[in-house]
């Protein structure tokens, strides 16, 4: 029991180390290369940031867990949305950015009601699965998102001007380290992702707590670390642009990649079980798009932080007391 916890806890270190390598070393490549800066933020950084939940994800899926798969990508929204970006207004009221309430907040909407469309839909054969084919699509549309960026970024920058990511020192890394960055970083989120899921089963079977509450909780909070921590960074420098774009960029990138990518190598088995965490998830992406309009014109409050806070916390209890 005591070994499976310190090697939970190092799969963490590992996932948090690893993807800051891997953040740093794709943001000076893509520099070197010329990538405009709002696209690295939008896209590079918030895939960066969502690899640990890839990569367990992925194990888990392969592994035949598919509750824990399914349930560390609902988790880790739940999180970044009621939990890390709470907090962050709570430090400092973040205000909204035009394309966020445009297009980034709709969208993640949008995509985690087709998730729920996926997970409920089909035939008596495919009733509760999401297949291959609604991974493919997944798979297109995080393709289109990661177009439609580079397509604005260089026709209407302003759109975004508010939401780019903090400038690296001017020191940049050579390509050759660049790259070695990225290898570290992706070694770093390979073995601490076997560490956090062969460890949380391990614990999980011993305590005869359920694939479920595990990943909606201990992994999901454990591979949102990156976002928590960018996101309140940011926001206590000021840039609290950032905290917003980081976390709907993780958002989506955990629906469309995460979940494409895992259901197309392992069709994911979905649980019923899952339909009203799937539902908070809705109901509260729907609560941030109006926060734009109430309140503080286009800014979520430290109000709204501590209900979203709130909400979290009472879900935490929920799904503890009620583990299903």
């Amino acid at each position: 029991m005591f070994t499976n916890i310190i090697l939970v806890l190092i799969g963490f270190i590992l996932l948090v180390k690893g993807a800051d390598f891997l953040v740093d070393g794709a943001s000076n490549l893509a520099k070197k290369f010329n990538i405009p800066q709002i696209v690295i933020g939008l896209t590079i950084v918030a895939i960066g940031t969502s690899m640990p939940e890839l990569v367990v994800s992925l194990n888990s899926a392969t592994n035949g867990y598919s509750d824990l798969s399914l349930g560390n990508v609902i988790g880790s929204n739940l999180v970044n949305l009621l939990l890390i970006l709470g907090v962050c207004a709570i430090i400092k009221p973040l205000p909204f950015t035009k394309g966020s309430i445009k297009f980034e907040i709709p969208f993640s909407i949008a995509i985690t009601v087709l998730l729920f469309f996926f997970c409920i839909n089909g035939s008596n054969d495919t009733q509760n699965i999401i297949t291959r084919p609604e991974g493919i699509f997944l798979i297109i549309l995080c393709i289109l998102f990661i177009l439609y960026n580079f397509r604005v970024s260089k026709q209407s920058k302003e759109l975004y001007e508010d939401n780019l990511p903090a400038q690296i020192n001017e020191n940049e890394f050579s390509i050759l380290k660049s790259l070695g960055f990225i290898l570290i970083g992706i070694l770093g989120l390979k073995f601490g992702g076997d560490f956090v899921v062969n460890g949380s089963i391990a614990i999980a079977t011993i305590l005869g707590i359920s694939e479920k509450l595990i990943g909606l909780t201990i992994v999901a909070i454990g591979t949102s670390l990156p976002e928590l921590f960018t996101s309140i960074v940011a926001t206590r420098k000021g840039e609290t642009d950032i905290a917003i774009g980081n976390i709907l960029g993780s958002q989506i990138f955990n629906i469309l990649l995460i979940l494409g990518i895992s259901s197309i190598i392992c069709p994911i088995h979905y649980s019923v079980s899952y339909n009203k965490d799937l539902i908070l998830l809705i109901i509260s992406s729907g609560l941030l798009a109006l926060y734009p309009f109430i309140g503080m014109k286009n800014h979520i409050t430290r109000g709204n932080g501590i209900l979203f806070v709130s909400i979290y916390i009472i879900y935490l209890i929920t799904l503890i007391a009620f583990d299903a």
